[in-house]
């Protein structure tokens, strides 16, 4: 039928069998250690078929600022020390090389429910975008957030890849969630990004988020992703 679906959302708030923390729920793991690949794993294993994410970000254009949410479909991996694959020749993992393709990375079909029951909301949405994925723990600095800018990428985090990456990899359908938490660094007229700024701001829009989710699995529900499914 139409599968089983799993929500990760990342610093909200909600019962504890609703959300999958990426970073722990004391925030104890830092980007570059959130093991994607147990995570995307352990869903697949578990039947699910799609993943709805929610992410903080920062905006990186003047069309992409703080309250906006994003609903991205393109990505560009600005990453060192993360593994993309769930076929790296270990023992116990899958053999050989996987070359997946990531044209679209992102599931349009998930998105386009997404962006209709934003649109049914009310929300002021962006149907796609650009994200650009850093190593992190550490916001840019301000001449990359610049670059990052004149590369015309719409908003930034540290979370997207790999996770969207070993989610195509695991044939399941991933959309995101990016909700625009401030200007990260490229606008000097602006305060520069702080965890501070990015929470207040995340927190406030969080309800947004809560909404649309409780909007969109019902609509999920109701597809039949057979056809869809096969052919990830």
């Amino acid at each position: 039928g139409s599968g089983v679906f799993l929500i990760v959302l990342r610093n909200l708030s909600y019962p504890p069998s609703t959300p999958r923390l990426r970073h722990g729920r004391r925030h104890q793991f830092n980007p570059t250690n959130v093991n994607y690949r147990a995570n995307i794993w352990a869903l697949k294993s578990e039947g699910c078929t799609h993943v709805l994410a929610t992410s903080a970000c920062g905006g990186l254009q003047e069309h992409t600022h703080p309250g906006d949410i994003v609903l991205v479909d393109q990505f560009i991996d600005q990453t060192r020390h993360r593994i993309e694959t769930f076929y790296d020749g270990q023992p116990g993992h899958p053999d050989g090389v996987f070359h997946i393709p990531t044209a679209e990375p992102f599931c349009d079909h998930t998105r386009a429910i997404v962006n209709s029951v934003c649109k049914g909301l009310g929300m002021h949405i962006h149907p796609k975008g650009t994200v650009l994925t850093i190593e992190g723990p550490r916001f840019s600095s301000r001449a990359e957030s610049r670059l990052w800018h004149a590369w015309g990428c719409d908003v930034i985090n540290m979370s997207t890849v790999p996770e969207v990456v070993l989610a195509k990899e695991a044939g399941l359908c991933y959309a995101l969630i990016a909700m625009v938490t401030d200007y990260d660094s490229w606008r000097e007229d602006q305060e520069h990004v702080s965890v501070e700024k990015v929470l207040k701001t995340f927190k406030e829009n969080a309800h947004k988020a809560e909404l649309i989710i409780r909007e969109v699995i019902p609509k999920l529900a109701q597809k039949d992703w057979t056809e869809i499914l096969r052919q990830k």
